[in-house]
């Protein structure tokens, strides 16, 4: 038997499918818990916190979209997105409304296993990067204990917010936070000023990031606002 590593809540209206989740990721040691239907999904989803969804898009009473949408309201569980369609478009939306990868029916059991294994692992590093005091992603390493920010090796001086905003959003790599967040985040919630100002600290941000590493690492998500990527 091996050590238990998570719950994963599976979502699939069809059992043969369902069954064949379950047995795979039982033998890599995941418990498992299962919902037919997008209603039950929210029930078992609030009853049994689980550490990953795997999520199918058609489903009865309510679809993937709804119960992914939903979820994301409060929560910020990984979810796995299941659609036999392989069309592009639903790829592009599930992740444009929080998922965090998919797989395209039929697949191979391995590759689901290696899909939720390795999202998992991104997240464990994104808990354990939120509570270091030194983020390092290449060509940028930003010291939150000396307020320190280098880029390919220079120290690049930098304004108390610029820095601020810099760090928080590297502490939270691909995820979407709008101006009002991130001036309630950076410039807290009695801030009165124009939201605009986020805008201005940005543009400065990724013109020395340009400058120092070639990257501008803050991509701007139109109509959503501004996320850290390392792949751009």
């Amino acid at each position: 038997m091996q050590e238990h590593t998570g719950t994963i809540l599976v979502v699939e209206d069809e059992e043969p499918v369902r069954d064949l989740l379950r047995l795979y990721l039982e033998k890599e040691g995941f418990r498992v818990t299962t919902a037919e239907d997008g209603e039950e999904a929210l029930i078992k989803f609030s009853g049994s916190h689980p550490d990953l969804i795997l999520l199918d898009i058609m489903l009865p009473k309510m679809d993937g979209w709804a119960v992914c949408k939903e979820i994301r309201k409060q929560h910020a569980t990984p979810i796995i997105m299941l659609t036999a369609r392989g069309e592009e478009l639903d790829r592009v939306l599930g992740l444009e409304i929080g998922a965090d990868d998919y797989i395209t029916k039929p697949f191979s059991p391995r590759e689901m296993v290696a899909r939720v294994k390795a999202v998992l692992r991104r997240v464990n590093q994104a808990e354990e990067r939120k509570n270091a005091q030194v983020i390092t992603w290449p060509g940028l390493v930003i010291d939150n204990n000396a307020k320190n920010v280098e880029m390919n090796g220079r120290v690049v001086p930098m304004p108390p917010k610029e820095f601020d905003l810099l760090w928080f959003l590297a502490r939270h790599p691909g995820q979407v936070w709008t101006r009002e967040q991130l001036l309630q985040q950076i410039w807290e919630y009695d801030y009165l000023g124009d939201p605009r100002t986020v805008d201005t600290h940005i543009k400065r941000l990724r013109e020395k990031l340009s400058a120092h590493t070639g990257r501008r690492y803050i991509k701007t998500v139109w109509g959503r606002g501004y996320k850290f990527e390392v792949g751009n």
